[in-house]
């Protein structure tokens, strides 16, 4: 006759077993997240005329304009081309960092439907 109360199957074995596997991914996690954190990510706007570079910790580190897109008259396009080029940089940090994470979750993206 089975023991109440227990868990049967050898439950205990397998509960650390999913904890061993758990901090392995934490570890696997936070190395991808260093080695992206090294990365530069560069994007450009009007046909290259305006050049941005962020890092993996999501900081500008470089804006490049070329002599043809300084009109003094028209700063409000240079400002366009650099929040475009910006932001486009930034979307490639974000793609490179969903998709590190997605091939260590498997696809689940860390958000666990528990």
């Amino acid at each position: 006759m089975a023991k109440r109360g227990g868990f049967p199957g050898g439950m205990p074995g397998n509960m650390n077993n999913l904890m061993k596997q758990a901090q392995r991914m934490q570890r696997q996690m936070e190395e991808k997240q260093q080695e992206l954190e090294t990365k530069e990510f560069t994007a450009t706007a009007g046909g290259g005329a305006v050049t941005v570079t962020v890092s993996g910790k999501k900081e500008i580190t470089s804006v490049k304009l070329s002599k043809e897109v300084v009109d003094p008259d028209d700063i409000e396009m240079l400002e366009d081309l650099i929040v475009a080029a910006a932001n486009e940089a930034l979307r490639e940090m974000e793609a490179a960092s969903a998709e590190a994470m997605n091939s260590l979750t498997g696809g689940l993206g860390g958000g666990f439907p528990f």
